[in-house]
Formats: structure tokens, sequence, C-alpha cells
């Protein structure tokens, strides 16, 4: 790192310089290769003293961090900790010194803009800068996106004066995790306060402010695996969602905005949304091994634990040769992640869903009613007459009681149905 001279750096009398124009490198410490800076960075040590987490920098902050026990230098407009890199820097400690406290861009480009540094220190990597480029008034809202630096959402003058005041959020990036930070300005956030589901290329985060909604609402430019963990600081008011990449590949944006992206709304306003909590059971994956045909009967919010079968199923069991599900609701309102479901029946031929309304309009025309064995006769038929299937539940709690009853009255063994229960 900065150890590639340019036609004016390093200077004449730097040890770097030699006379025939070329470099050489600061003889280092054993044990200091760059291979021992390798097994550095993937022992799980603290390289940053933050224990994990990703803060905003500002200018003041990095300011502070200007000598070699304690070096943080900026590199476009991401901040990296490294003292701990200083004896393993083939160019000397002087030349990251240069940096030291301070925006290191220039001269990095100077020396060697061609070198992966994102990757060499992405274990120091303390956050980004808190400086926001300024936006023009023409700056479209995808725009903002595309940078992943946005301002505070356009909240109109009265909500802005009934309500909090405005959250904002940036985002963060190593070669395996991108990081969502959420600035809530308040100080009694908490983990029941923040809500987020993932779904194929959707992304969304609801945070509950007081009477108000913060929401944030993308579609992601990459894929993610399904697992993310979140994190509160409550004496800050800040939220960390952290989402592991599928691909270890550099994102150029977070994504693109969808409805109510990056706003604040009161809750009375939210009537689109609905909050679900997690389902619990004893649900295994090995169930899945070799199973030829899926039913999945849903009702309401007994639908959460069926997105992520769905998935999975679809992804990763080759064996599969049918998905079904059954999704019953009242009204057609009512019909969950309906565009979606339509979307990925279009896409992958394996799967359909058939919506079932108890209380439809006269216009409707799929099926009606509540669940029967009529209803699961028709629906629950095998592809070849021996295929392994499994058929999970989940809804309310006489729902699912009386489902159960009408399967084992069709002859389903217990091994072939599992039932979640909607906490």
């Amino acid at each position: 790192m900065l150890n590639i001279p340019s036609q004016a750096f390093p200077a004449p009398s730097s040890q770097q310089r030699v006379a025939s124009g070329g470099r050489s490198k600061v003889p280092l410490k054993q044990g200091r290769s760059l291979m021992d800076w390798i097994r550095l960075t993937k022992s799980g040590k603290d390289l940053t003293g933050l224990k994990g987490r990703l803060i905003e920098v500002t200018e003041e902050e990095l300011k502070k961090h200007n000598t070699k026990d304690d070096c943080w230098i900026c590199i476009r407009g991401f901040v990296y900790n490294v003292s701990p890199y200083m004896e393993y820097h083939p160019g000397g400690e002087d030349e990251l010194m240069k940096a030291a406290g301070s925006d290191g861009t220039d001269l990095f480009d100077q020396v060697h803009r061609w070198v992966n540094y994102e990757s060499m220190l992405k274990e120091c990597l303390v956050g980004r800068m808190a400086v926001k480029p300024a936006v023009p008034k023409d700056y479209h809202e995808e725009k903002k996106v595309l940078n992943g630096m946005l301002p505070k959402s356009q909240v109109p003058d009265a909500l802005a004066k009934e309500g909090p005041v405005s959250p904002s959020y940036d985002w963060f990036q190593t070669d395996s995790l991108v990081t969502i930070v959420i600035y809530t300005k308040q100080k009694d956030v908490n983990l029941d306060s923040v809500i987020v589901d993932h779904q194929y290329d959707s992304f969304r985060a609801e945070t509950i402010i007081k009477d108000y909604s913060y929401l944030i609402h993308i579609e992601l430019s990459h894929a993610i695996q399904e697992d993310f963990s979140v994190r509160v600081v409550a004496n800050v008011g800040k939220i960390e969602i952290v989402l592991k990449k599928k691909e270890n590949t550099s994102w150029e944006c977070l994504g693109h905005p969808l409805e109510n992206h990056n706003s604040l709304i009161p809750k009375k306003d939210t009537g689109d949304f609905v909050s679900i909590s997690n389902p619990e059971g004893n649900f295994k994956i090995a169930q899945f091994q070799e199973l030829e045909d899926l039913f999945l009967l849903a009702a309401g919010t007994g639908f959460t634990p069926m997105v992520k079968i769905l998935n999975y199923a679809l992804t990763n069991i080759s064996s599969l040769r049918k998905v079904k599900l059954m999704f019953f609701n009242k009204t057609e309102d009512d019909i969950i992640w309906r565009s979606q479901l339509e979307k990925l029946a279009f896409k992958d031929k394996r799967f359909d869903v058939e919506f079932v309304l108890s209380q439809p309009t006269s216009e409707w025309n799929g099926k009606k009613g509540c669940i029967s064995p009529g209803l699961l006769s028709e629906f629950l038929k095998r592809s070849l007459d021996n295929s392994k299937v499994l058929i999970c539940i989940c809804g309310p709690a006489a729902f699912t009681e009386q489902g159960m009853r009408m399967l084992h009255d069709l002859n389903f063994s217990k091994d072939e149905i599992h039932a979640f229960t909607a906490s």
C-alpha cells in the first residue's frame, strides 16, 4: 500500500528511492510478510478496535486518529484503521503516516490506484465518512440510492414539525457483507421496533418510531443469502442490518427504491403494510431429501414460513416435480405478496398458487370458502402415485387444527405433514 513510486513520489531522499528509478522495499520484521498479514486478517482478531461495528466518521473524529498506534486513513469515502497494518506495509510506516487522520485518496491514486485495498484492508474498515455530497435539486431518488449516500427523506414541513426528527440511512460493504445503517435520531429504539423482510430481490425494513413508521424498501442490485442480523445501538439510536452477499463482488449500488422507500409515515397511514412475527416450530431441512411433491397450506399471516420454504425448495431441491401453495384469506385485498407469487409461478413451471377467499366480492373468479376436504382432495394430487410428498400448514390455531384433522382423514401420514405455529 502506497509503495509504488510516481515521478514525483517518493522524494529523492526517500528510503524507497533507488538510483535506477525503480523502488526498493523497506525491510520487514520476521513474521510480517503478506501471507502473515492475510493470516492475521483471517484470525478473527478485532483489527478496527470497534468489535465488528461500522460507524459514521466525521472529519473531526478522523483527525483525532493520527498517530502510529492509532492511525485512521480515509480512501474514497471509507475509513480504515491501518495501525495493525503498519509493520506489514512494504513501503514503510512513514508512507502510511503521511495520510494519518486525513483523506489519503489523492496520495493513494498517485502511487497505486490499481491495488485492491478494499480486499487487503477489509478487516480494518471502520466505516464511512459522515460528510454527504451536495445534492442538486434535480437529483432523482434512484441516483441517491446508486451513490449509497442518502440525505434525509423528503418529509412535508407539517409532518416534520409534528413528528420526530426524520431518520436517514447509509450503507457500507466489504467483500462478503453489506451493512445498512439506519440513524433514527431517537434513543428509545430497540429490536422490537425493527421489522426486516427479505423476499427474492426485495428488501424491506420498517422501524417504529413513536407513532410513525420509517420505511426502507429497495430492490437490491445483487443477490443476498437468506440469513441476516440486526443490531441496535440504543444510546445513539442507530440500527445496523448486516446482509450476506451470495457472491463476493463489489456492489456499485445498493439497489433501486420501491414504494414508500426512505419515508417517515404516520402509522395510521400504513394500512398497506402488515407486520408479522416469526413462526415457531421444529422444521428440519432433512424433510426435503428426495422430495418430489411439496404442498403448502397457509391462512393469513400463516404465509410467513412458506416464503423461506418456497425459496429453499425451488432453489436447492433438484428432485422436486411440483410445488403448490393454497393461500386462504378473507378478501382479495388481504392477499400478501400476491404479485410476487404470481410472478414466481410464471417464472418457475414447477410452482403453482391458488387463492381462496372466504368473503369475496361478486367480481372474484377464484376459489371461495374455507378449508374443506373437497378443496384439499382436489389440491393434494401427487405427481406420481408413490411420489414422496410433504405438506406444510400454518395459520390461526383453528385453521391449523381443522386442516390437520382433514389431512389425516385423507390418509396422509404424520411423516408427510408438518404444522407451524404462528406466534
